[in-house]
């Protein structure tokens, strides 16, 4: 008899910090996940690939080829999964199918085993209903998606005008920090947050150099910002 797997599942996208990014957030959540659960992971997947595609993502590829009807993939949220709205769609329906349920940490909303009740309600329904509430479940899916694209796209474009716009001058002192400016944190968060932002726009935008950029960075995350 088959016993069914569970698998953890992290990636990191962005190509200016190839090899320098942590996963702590992810793995902290998984962690948390799996102690409330009562669970253990078969395996864990680490992946730094962008989230455009299934095809380019070589842990996501020798995961997804062991994957049997009744496995698990537990990941932080859905954008770990993907950052693309149509061929996420396709693909989350296709291991839906399979019997493949997907959990998503932070969007259980749009997790498998929420979207089957919803379908086996639909279902129940007469026609006109069954239909609605199927397309309904598309939209719910189709919208969680594009949003996750959307948000990138906006984030990184603000930024871009943000360094068009500065007027700042470089000449501040060596080793000297000035107060973070309340942009300036909200963009580090931004960056924590979604890593295909790249600290060269930060630091262009805002005007300082890398190991300064950083040291603001460090102070974001230990909260002293």
């Amino acid at each position: 008899m088959y016993m069914c797997n569970i698998y953890a599942y992290m990636r990191i996208s962005t190509e200016e910090e190839r090899g320098k990014q942590k996963y702590t957030r992810q793995e902290n959540a998984l962690k948390k996940y799996a102690k409330e659960n009562g669970i253990e992971y078969t395996l864990e997947f680490k992946e730094d690939k962008s989230g455009k595609n299934f095809t380019d993502r070589k842990q996501w590829q020798k995961l997804e080829s062991i994957l049997k009807t009744g496995d698990t993939v537990v990941f932080k949220d859905i954008y770990r999964f993907t950052r693309e709205a149509e061929n996420g769609y396709d693909k989350y329906m296709e291991l839906l199918d399979k019997g493949i349920e997907l959990i998503f940490i932070d969007n259980q909303t749009v997790s498998t085993p929420y979207i089957r009740q919803l379908l086996n309600v639909a279902e129940q329904q007469n026609l006109v209903a069954k239909c609605s509430l199927k397309n309904t479940v598309q939209l719910l899916l189709i919208v969680e998606l594009d949003r996750a694209e959307q948000e990138r796209k906006t984030t990184v474009q603000r930024i871009r005008d943000g360094i068009a716009a500065s007027n700042k001058k470089s000449g501040r002192p060596v080793g000297k920090l000035d107060k973070m400016s309340e942009e300036l944190r909200n963009d580090i968060e931004q960056f924590l947050n979604d890593r295909t932002i790249k600290q060269v726009d930060l630091m262009k935008k805002h005007d300082i150099s890398r190991n300064t950029l950083k040291k603001y960075i460090a102070l974001v995350k230990n909260g002293d910002a």
